[in-house]
């Protein structure tokens, strides 16, 4: 399995981007979809996670409102759009896909296969 990520850059204060994560190596509409992302000197956290087939949606307190993931199942892709992005949003952001069989969206345990990474930065 190989996700990429893209669609990070450098961006102002209050200003969106939109992030994708293209997936190959099993059929990418059988499971569920997060991101997840890293500050500086912080640990991996949570971000937003999507099911199989789009029918529900979870996010951080941190972000609901902001942001909005979504899928594209035809095109094995997932998005994450960010808008109104704080300094504080700056990190790496990474795309993953679930184990055939999870317990909780929000536990990076539960991912088996992760992108690379992109990143985002936030400037004032």
């Amino acid at each position: 399995v190989q996700l990429q990520a893209s669609g990070g850059g450098l961006v102002q204060t209050g200003g969106s981007l939109r992030l994708s994560c293209a997936a190959s190596g099993r059929t990418f509409s059988s499971y569920s979809m997060g991101w997840f992302r890293q500050a500086p000197g912080k640990e991996r956290e949570f971000v937003a996670a999507i099911t199989w087939n789009g029918g529900n949606t979870n996010y951080a307190d941190s972000v609901k409102g902001r942001f909005t993931i979504s899928r594209d199942n035809a095109k094995n892709t997932v998005y994450l759009q960010m808008n109104s992005l704080k300094s504080e949003d700056t990190a790496v952001y990474y795309c993953a896909q679930t184990r055939a069989f999870y317990t909780s969206l929000y536990n990076s345990g539960e991912y088996a296969y992760w992108g690379q990474g992109t990143l985002v930065t936030v400037s004032s």
